[in-house]
């Protein structure tokens, strides 16, 4: 599958020597699965420590003066508010409230550090350049890697190779020693695991993954898993279940608003993007990003039809596959306001046959974060 036009990170050797199904995605080659397969991969992380290369993501610097009112001008989230060393999930906005890109962004005190989608890094490092002052230095580090050590035993394993991690909460950032290797992590992920993102020189990617991989409690784990790892835990994969054509108002996603942000709140409005979604939280949206159970055990995919009773198309599976934890098939769809709000019985259209669904309020797998 190997693409002269693909980008590589620092760990495609060691991918490679250990077995790795190598897979394009958002233009670079990455392992999709190990010789373990994805459930077990999944199951793995779930039961102990798995280690993902994730260095395909974006990782922004930005220095300079007032960082964080700024970014608060121009992003929905309470920025001034997020204290030194902690973490905040964020999102980047059009002028119609559409979300450009997800994100994750860092107070490190003397810089703030965004993580970004692979996909829009380019496009979001442009855009940021567009909309911040010039007083504020931006930087995209192609130079560094990130890897992501997940599960409930990850903490035990860093912690014997960091000590000073051992107390991190989740979304604390700091900078650490691991494998003497010098490191910046942040005790977040993607899987809802427990567990802890490490961003690394290039050039020490692979040394440090290696004595990651020493620890018997972990195993190297690929996309395949971490997708189903993502969805269990009812987490968002942009490009799919959230892009520049719906809002945080319908991809449900308010919570990642702060109060003060909102309307009557003590900084209320004024990114870009707030107008809109000022509008639709008084007078709704046609449709909402809901997480849907699955009568029986067909798996309902990406794009399957969502209609009534009647055979009424209401809405579109965005994600779907089966949830190794659960032992079940597990999706996430948009589906017509009216519908969900009316209690209406839902179904699943798969090749002609219709499948029952229902609404849940929360995640398929419990999301199982370290807060102290």
């Amino acid at each position: 599958m190997s693409d002269a036009s693909l980008k590589r990170t620092a760990l495609y050797k060691l991918h490679l020597e250990l077995g790795a199904k190598m897979v394009p995605f958002a233009g670079y080659e990455m392992p999709v699965q190990y010789p373990l397969g994805v459930k077990k991969e999944h199951l793995h992380t779930r039961d102990a420590a798995g280690l993902f290369d994730v260095s395909h993501m974006g990782q922004i610097r930005l220095s300079g003066d007032n960082i964080a009112a700024a970014l608060e001008a121009i992003l929905p989230q309470d920025v001034l508010g997020l204290a030194e060393s902690r973490q905040r999930y964020g999102m980047l906005l059009n002028e119609q409230g559409g979300i450009l890109d997800d994100l994750m962004m860092a107070n490190r005190g003397e810089d703030f550090m965004l993580v970004v989608n692979a996909a829009c890094k380019y496009d979001d490092a442009a855009w940021l350049r567009k909309h911040l002052p010039d007083s504020i230095e931006l930087e995209l580090l192609e130079d560094r890697a990130l890897l992501a050590l997940q599960g409930p035993k990850a903490r035990e394993v860093l912690s014997r190779l960091a000590p000073a991690t051992a107390e991190m909460r989740f979304m604390d950032t700091a900078y650490a020693s691991v494998c003497n290797n010098d490191c910046w992590l942040s005790c977040s992920g993607y899987t809802g695991e427990d567990g802890f993102e490490i961003s690394v020189a290039s050039d020490q990617a692979e040394a440090l993954a290696r004595c990651l991989l020493a620890e018997p409690e972990v195993e190297a784990i690929g996309l395949g898993a971490r997708d189903s790892l993502r969805l269990e835990a009812g987490l968002c994969l942009y490009g799919q279940d959230m892009d520049s054509q719906r809002s945080p108002v319908e991809a449900n996603l308010m919570w990642a608003i702060q109060k003060c942000r909102r309307p009557g709140g003590d900084r209320a409005g004024g990114y870009i993007g707030s107008a809109a979604v000022e509008e639709q939280l008084s007078r709704g949206v046609p449709q909402r990003r809901v997480l849907l159970d699955i009568d029986g055990r067909a798996p309902v995919r990406e794009h399957s039809v969502i209609v009534t009773g009647q055979g009424k198309a209401v809405g579109e599976v965005c994600s779907g596959g089966f949830g190794p934890s659960t032992g079940g098939p597990i999706a996430m769809a948009y589906i017509d306001a009216v519908v969900l709000d009316g209690g209406d019985a839902l179904f699943a259209d798969v090749r002609g046959r219709q499948i029952p669904v229902s609404v849940r309020s929360s995640a398929f797998f419990p999301q199982r974060y370290y807060r102290g």
